[in-house]
């Protein structure tokens, strides 16, 4: 007998680009659909609960929540739309019957449109649109649809999935029309309803069979100081209670763990509510089932069925993480030990699976792989903002072995520049082995996009900003394996560094300015092998930014005090990351980030150069 259907339940996933108003769109749906009393103050962006996404304006951490409307309860997924966070996309999707793609009025689709409609399609998953911000002045939203329709083409969309309906509106605006002229009519009805009712009529209703034996796979792992390990994920068949025993089970394990369900929940808005069973088709939080991890099927001990293990695209980049080893170590950490940084490293691994922690060849450091340097430097990021101290080295690309040859990965960079600067923007991005595939005129913007080795968009953000005046936006996404293409050029600017201890003192740094831009300002306490600044030439220089002026009985001592300094060039962890060089680390403290020499001593730093100099 065919299973039955669960009416009263749909599963959908909202994927975008960055900053196409993802979050402010479920914003808008939960004040529609009365999530929120009319008296309940709610903050902005409440999907972005994480500090890091308020302040970035990102969704990093792919989050669930329920809304009641008209009697049928919508699972919603608000899934990253940067690339950097492909992981929580592709494993998040699974719990979803199709996609909502929102895309803006103006910008079109972009890299990570590209992206997560592509996972999308692996899935098996149909996706309704909505053109996003028709209330910009700009909107283009004919056109952008064309756009999008070729985007399906190109991604190999089959005839079904090319049948997409289309929905226009406002998240900020917090309307949806069916056409883009219809918001601009006299007594037009804006409100949410024509995408509720498109949710309920066309995303697929889920299979219901509570009698069969349990399914449920684990999409999310969590963790909660009373409940343990948390496991967010899909109830495929059957019916999950509390205090029923189940065994773990896994395509790649022979032989499964068993452990009781102690305490089970469901989303309510926002809220985690607990109850007694969840049915086949909806959403369940499983606690306290601590032998569980990302891709785990829960099963009854007598019918050991595991649903296919979760597939993930491999890490792009990877990166040292070690203890920190500064004159400073110790002074505003407070974890600073390897076997704190390990276990924190372990706990990210467990609950993000595109994220890789190996051990090196010494105890104090630990290989970390990723989809990119703003993955990797979101969480160095959390770390410290937690109390860790620690020192983080180069990024670097990883190389595979495809068909037995050595290949890198090649992005797909998007640039939106002004009109004038776009020649530059293809100069460097052609040095960095970058192969330009379009090139479009975008009002007084020209929107580029390259096919460029990951290893040659390290550090490319920082420096398009500058060749742009600081209006370049430059958006990518991993495109495929090919051959090395032949070295880059490093960094132009050597370093300047310090070749003592001490505090530094405006009569230096003035004295200096000639030598080139300074990332301390006077009264900044260094030491020797820190990197203070950038030279104006390509080599290292090192400097005394301590000292001070000699006191003589022709002018008084304070006559140099006043004097003026350009302010410090301050970089962000991910600038840091993408700014130094093989032979230097970012110090990354609760409370400073420092540039420094690996060797910090220029006797230290001599006998290493010599030992590369010598053959092998």
């Amino acid at each position: 007998m065919a299973p039955k259907k669960n009416p009263a339940v749909r599963n959908i996933a909202i994927i975008a680009h960055v900053d196409h108003g993802k979050t402010t769109l479920v914003d808008a749906m939960f004040k529609f659909a009365g999530t929120f009393r009319a008296n309940q103050e709610m903050q902005e962006c409440v999907m972005d609960s994480d500090p890091q996404e308020r302040e970035r304006g990102i969704t990093i951490l792919a989050k669930n929540t329920a809304i009641q409307y008209a009697g049928t309860r919508i699972n919603v997924v608000d899934t990253p739309g940067h690339a950097d966070f492909g992981g929580q996309v592709e494993r998040t999707l699974k719990m979803a019957d199709a996609v909502l793609l929102l895309v803006d009025s103006h910008e079109g689709p972009m890299p990570q449109t590209r992206f997560v409609l592509r996972k999308a399609f692996e899935n098996g998953l149909k996706a309704m649109v909505l053109i996003n911000k028709i209330d910009r002045p700009d909107q283009r939203a004919h056109q952008v649809l064309d756009e999008i329709f070729d985007l399906f083409v190109d991604l190999g969309a089959s005839d079904e999935q090319l049948d997409f309906p289309v929905l226009y509106g406002s998240g900020r605006g917090g309307f949806v029309v069916k056409e883009p002229e219809d918001y601009t009519k006299p007594g037009a009805k804006l409100d949410m309803q024509p995408l509720f009712d498109l949710i309920l009529s066309w995303v697929p209703v889920p299979e219901q069979d509570d009698e069969a034996p349990l399914q449920f796979q684990a999409a999310t792992i969590d963790f909660d100081d009373y409940v343990g390990r948390i496991g967010i994920g899909r109830v495929t068949r059957g019916t999950v209670r509390v205090g029923m025993r189940v065994a773990v089970c896994h395509p790649d394990r022979r032989t499964p763990e068993f452990a009781p369900i102690k305490q089970l929940f469901r989303y309510e808005g926002l809220q985690r509510v607990q109850v007694d069973e969840v049915h086949a088709g909806d959403i369940a939080i499983v606690g306290g089932v601590e032998e569980l991890s990302i891709g785990d099927t829960l099963c009854p001990p007598d019918v050991q069925e595991a649903l296919p293990a979760i597939k993930l695209e491999e890490p792009t980049i990877s990166m040292v993480f070690c203890v920190n080893t500064s004159p400073f170590a110790g002074r505003e950490g407070q974890y600073v030990t390897s076997r704190q940084i390990s276990a924190r490293l372990d706990l990210a691994a467990l609950r993000d699976v595109a994220l890789q922690v190996a051990p090196t060849a010494t105890p104090d450091a630990f290989e970390v792989k990723g989809r990119g340097v703003m993955h990797l430097g979101v969480l160095a990021e959390n770390m410290r903002r937690e109390g860790y101290e620690l020192a983080a080295a180069k990024p670097h690309v990883i190389l595979k072995r495809v068909d037995g040859v050595l290949c890198e990965p090649i992005e797909r960079a998007s640039i939106e520049v002004p009109n004038e600067s776009a020649g530059k923007i293809i100069e460097y991005l052609g040095k960095r082995r970058g192969e330009m595939v379009h090139m479009e005129p975008f009002g007084e913007h020209t929107r580029l996009e390259f096919l460029v080795p990951s290893r040659g968009l390290i550090g490319a953000r920082t420096a398009m900003m500058t060749l742009s005046r600081g209006e370049a936006i430059l958006s990518h996404v991993f495109e495929k394996w090919a051959p090395d293409g032949g070295a880059i050029p490093r960094r132009v600017n050597g370093a300047l560094v310090a070749d003592r201890a001490g505090k530094a003192v405006p009569y230096a740094l003035f004295r200096l300015l000639d030598r080139g831009e300074f990332f301390i300002e006077p009264g900044e306490e260094v030491y020797e092998g820190m990197i203070v600044g950038e030279n104006n030439k390509d080599n290292d220089l090192e400097l005394d930014v301590t000292r001070e002026k000699k006191l003589t009985n022709i002018r008084s001592a304070g006559a140099d005090e006043n004097v003026k300094l350009p302010p410090p060039h301050r970089m962000s962890l991910e600038e840091a990351l993408e700014y130094i060089e093989d032979d230097e680390l970012v110090e990354i403290t609760p409370k400073n980030l420092r540039l420094r020499k690996k060797y910090l001593s220029e006797v230290d730093r001599r006998k290493q150069e010599r030992r590369e100099r010598q053959p092998q």
